[in-house]
């Protein structure tokens, strides 16, 4: 390898160590008619054990969600309670149109404010009176759809509360009061709610599950997307829920009827029948789910990252040594495997978004995505160097076994670039 090579690969790897997150898409509406208002939530996540919850407490509320929170409980992701109020919650970016709340009171935390909002508000009135007192802000990655029995709704974004009282609204994953123009959005879930509402408002199951159905997301790659489907109905008190953008089962609950229980849970996967693409969800293992390759991924990021150091320094104690150019490829790959492993082990999207994996508001993650073939493809190189070093006795001592180790982690890293379908670029 070239002097000039070596710095190219170099200066691309600690390109490479910046990042950007990518947001989860989900989507939510509202639609009024008269007296009849039904609020529609799409939950699109890879969380993998949806449940629904009812609470007695002040004003008894059921809750929908999948997200864990340890000690905290499951944190609610859509909710109504008695007197019609329902919520449901978006992941977006942070905005950058204003700045955290002064004298505001502190979220003590997520979980129980947001359960202690139904438990005590009526209104969308009176949520803003609410979420007023305290430092919203700090719920920097979520926007919310707030909407009461009369039709009338709320944006809660980070740093700013919107009231309205249109017929229909349709949100997914963005800060309403940061777009100038709707038409630009480019969500497609967005973009097919607002086109079916365009020419008719209705507030008929049918109609609001066909809505649903029409913004619910599917992707090819896994068959993944829209976990949990939920409706509700604001003004009778009813909860329509559909499992795994599977439309043609549906589940219905009587919150009052439910309320009169008392406290419970219902884990929502046992309500309905198996689900193919469901189960291919639980069976697809990743970092996220998997201990085991939790902890492989952390040996090899503690490999990676020490190499990007070991390898320039050995080179510099003894440049003279046979293959001792090749350093700087195993310090380079080292470098950008540390960022990308880093990936690997929080952005759940590169398992199921299509190969290879594109950010559009990231060139540097788009770039790393093609890093599994970057490592196939140097792949022969260095199992001739292992072959060469190891017959020639080139290396001693560390540098050779960093040099073994690279390689057996590499070859395991490919196995698992096989396995999450890195390289089925026509999936």
């Amino acid at each position: 390898m070239n002097r000039s090579t070596i710095i190219k690969v170099s200066l691309l790897a600690v390109t490479l160590l910046l990042c950007v997150d990518r947001t989860l898409p989900c989507s939510a509406y509202k639609v009024t008619v008269g007296p009849s208002t039904r609020f529609g939530m799409n939950y699109d996540t890879w969380f993998e054990h949806p449940r629904i919850w009812f609470e007695t407490t002040g004003h008894g509320a059921a809750f929908t969600g999948a997200n864990d929170m340890g000690a905290a409980g499951f944190s609610p992701q859509a909710g109504m309670n008695v007197y019609g109020l329902s919520f449901g919650t978006l992941a977006t970016h942070t905005p950058d149109n204003g700045a955290p709340g002064v004298g505001k009171k502190p979220i003590p935390g997520r979980v129980q404010y947001l359960k202690d909002i139904l438990h005590a508000c009526r209104t969308v009135e009176e949520v803003k009176a609410y979420i007023e007192q305290y430092d919203h802000s700090v719920l920097s990655n979520d926007v919310f759809l707030y909407t009461d029995r009369s039709g009338k709704y709320l944006i809660v974004e980070p740093y700013t509360l919107t009231l309205g009282e249109e017929a229909s609204y349709v949100i997914a994953n963005f800060c309403p009061s940061t777009v100038s123009d709707f038409h630009s959005i480019t969500q497609q879930r967005y973009i097919n709610g607002t086109a079916f509402l365009q020419h008719k408002i209705d507030t008929s199951l049918a109609f609001c599950t066909a809505l649903s159905d029409t913004m619910h997301v599917c992707r090819a790659k896994h068959g993944d997307g829209t976990l949990l489907t939920s409706i509700w109905d604001l003004e009778k008190g009813h909860v329509d829920l559909y499992f795994y953008h599977d439309y043609t089962h549906r589940v219905h609950f009587n919150l009052a009827a439910e309320l009169a229980q008392g406290d419970h849970v219902v884990e929502i996967p046992t309500l309905f029948p198996p689900n193919k693409e469901y189960q291919q969800l639980l069976g697809f293992k990743t970092p996220l789910n998997s201990s085991a390759l939790d902890g492989f991924l952390r040996f090899c990021l503690f490999l990676f990252l020490l190499s990007a150091v070991y390898f320039p320094l050995s080179y510099f104690r003894n440049r003279k040594a046979p293959y001792a150019g090749y350093k700087w490829m195993l310090a380079a790959l080292g470098l950008a495997m540390t960022y990308y492993v880093l990936q690997l082990a929080t952005e759940m999207g590169i398992y199921f978004f299509p190969s290879p994996y594109r950010d559009p508001g990231s060139t540097l993650m788009t770039l790393a995505g093609y890093l599994p073939f970057v490592i196939l493809i140097a792949l022969i190189p260095l199992l001739l160097l292992n072959r060469k070093v190891l017959k020639e006795k080139a290396w001693h001592g560390a540098s050779k076994w960093m040099l073994i180790l690279n390689s057996t982690a590499y070859v395991a890293m490919i196995v698992l670039f096989v396995y999450w379908g890195f390289y089925n670029v026509l999936a």
